[in-house]
């Protein structure tokens, strides 16, 4: 027998959770042809994985890297990590539906993440089925799977930024987008509740078109209302769309417990979790491993200020009167809203990136320290001046959770690892600003901090983390483990020095110990290298 390629000599991790195993792998036409011991087995390339783990590719369940596909489909920080797969349009934002007549909300909604200098005019398609099949001819280094976005849904189809439920014919629209969606090959629904216009909508709201996907077999996905003081109803809320909608089941999105005042409360959220599996409802969470999250700074505003769309915040931050009243309900704080400055401090907020030359020497720094540094009366002085120039678009990270919470959260059962990032790079067109540390350490940081210093997981658990368990919570059922028929998505790697060595200060940097790379078959990264290959597969829904 023959091969494409053959790995000898691994410490095979199958991503099952079973304990490693010594064997050699053969890849033929794609596919893990035969997994043993192959004495003399002809290949046109042969790769010596003496003292390395082989394990699958790591599926990320919450990305961000659709625009990244978009300009720049060689996903530089995601690849060398050993991201094989990532799920796109999480948060309740995704690329389609984008009709005509709303590409220009559509447009001010996605700016904040695109790189400085571009315009999100217009894009060749309008519906999802057209968005998914540019996609799959465009080319990518990796595998992508979709979900349809409850927030590009809203905007698309139904009451946009106004805070309000929908008509009974806006609802019928929505429900009709997310449907076509789910036929194009979407893989469930994803919501964003602390973002306008999702945060306006109510719970009925959201159960009505999460129907439309439990028709289809999907998945609900939902970047939880509230990660603070709300936690554990927002966490309620998941279970109660998951159970009146009849969806297959429920994620919750980075989960983490944010704020000082609310440290600990991981020990009651696990235990809904762990509750909701027990009675029947289907519930599991992502995580990253870092002590910050990272959002536009306009989610620092209160909801109120962001009615009508960007246009109408940006009008608010130069009223006086509007300026105070802010500043009253970030002292005073508003039922259900998310309050970081009130929870964490100006101390916390970080600049991340900004798009004007005024404001990159602050990238790096706190909103605190950029007061002192530009002589400022106060912080919200620095922050009103900040969201103005850039026009809403900086982006921040926010310092808000503790090591405990990370920990307890991390060992749960219900709990994969997750991202929450989008592809970027050290040059280019996103080689901008101060991304969080996560764009390019995530996978490396669980293997060489929590297995290989702290121990909080094992091996064998942790890679079962990133690989076969979001692919069967997403139902890629081909992917995700090392098995004889499947499609070689590989990750080799050195146990003893991989690690990340992106920090908030310098992030444009790639992880160690990530030696080769393989999607379907292909090597997209060799002896730590990537090559110019694109060998990505855009995934529909199965079923």
């Amino acid at each position: 027998m023959s091969f494409d390629i053959v790995i000898k000599n691994g410490r095979i991790v199958d991503g099952a959770g079973n304990p490693w195993y010594h064997a050699d792998i053969g890849i033929r036409d794609g596919r893990i042809s035969k997994i043993g011991r192959f004495v003399k087995a002809p290949a046109r390339k042969e790769i010596d994985a003496k003292d390395l783990v082989v394990c699958p590719g790591f599926i990320d369940p919450h990305s961000h890297s659709e625009l990244a596909i978009f300009f720049d489909n060689t996903l530089q920080s995601t690849i060398r990590q050993g991201v094989t797969t990532s799920v796109l349009g999480n948060c309740g934002d995704n690329l389609a539906p984008a009709p005509p007549e709303k590409m220009e909300e559509l447009s001010r909604v996605l700016s904040v993440f695109a790189p400085p200098g571009v315009k999100l005019d217009s894009f060749p398609w309008n519906t999802f089925r057209e968005y998914l099949d540019f996609m799959e001819s465009h080319g990518c280094v990796a595998n992508s799977a979709h979900l349809v976005g409850f927030g590009t849904v809203r905007l698309a189809g139904g009451p946009g930024f106004e805070d309000r439920a929908p008509t009974s014919e806006e609802l019928r629209r929505m429900q009709s987008l997310v449907a076509e969606a789910m036929e194009a090959g979407a893989f469930g629904m994803s919501t964003g509740l602390i973002y306008a216009p999702q945060a306006y909508a109510k719970t009925d709201e959201i159960i009505e078109l999460a129907k439309v996907v439990a028709k289809y077999g999907g998945l609900y996905v939902s970047h939880i209302r509230g990660e603070g003081a709300n936690v554990v109803n927002a966490v309620k809320e998941v279970i109660e769309i998951v159970e009146k909608s009849n969806c297959i089941g429920g994620h919750i999105a980075h989960h983490k417990i944010s704020g000082k005042p609310y440290w600990g409360m991981s020990r009651e959220t696990l235990r809904l979790i762990e509750e909701a599996n027990r009675i029947g409802v289907s519930l599991t969470c992502d995580q990253y491993p870092y002590n910050r999250g990272m959002t536009s700074l306009i989610a620092a505003l209160p909801p109120w200020v962001h009615v009508g769309g960007l246009k109408n915040l940006l009008d608010r931050l130069q009223n006086p009167e509007d300026r105070e009243r802010i500043k009253r309900d970030s002292d005073t704080g508003i039922e259900d809203w998310e309050n970081w400055i009130r929870n964490d401090g100006f101390e916390s907020i970080y600049i991340a990136s900004v798009k004007t030359e005024k404001w990159r020497s602050m990238q790096g720094k706190n909103l605190t320290e950029i007061t002192q540094l530009k002589g400022h009366r106060d912080e919200w002085e620095t922050l009103f001046e900040i969201l103005t120039d850039e026009k809403g678009e900086a982006m921040a990270t926010m310092e808000s959770m503790n090591e405990e919470d990370i920990r307890r959260i991390m060992r749960g059962r219900y709990t994969m690892v997750g991202s929450d990032a989008w592809a970027v790079a050290p040059t280019g067109v996103f080689g901008y600003g101060k991304p969080h540390p996560r764009y390019y350490g995530t996978y490396p940081r669980i293997l060489g901090k929590y297995v290989r210093e702290e121990r909080v997981l094992t091996l064998e658990d942790a890679i079962r983390r990133m690989t076969s368990f979001p692919a069967q919570r997403m139902g890629i059922l081909d992917r995700g483990l090392l098995r004889e028929g499947v499609w070689a998505d590989v990750v080799v790697f050195d146990p003893d020095r991989v690690m990340d060595r992106a920090t908030f200060l310098e992030p444009h940097q790639f992880p160690e110990g990530i030696l080769y790379v393989l999607v379907n078959g292909e090597i997209v990264v060799e002896e730590n290298k990537q090559t110019e290959k694109l060998p990505g597969k855009l995934l529909r829904r199965p079923w």
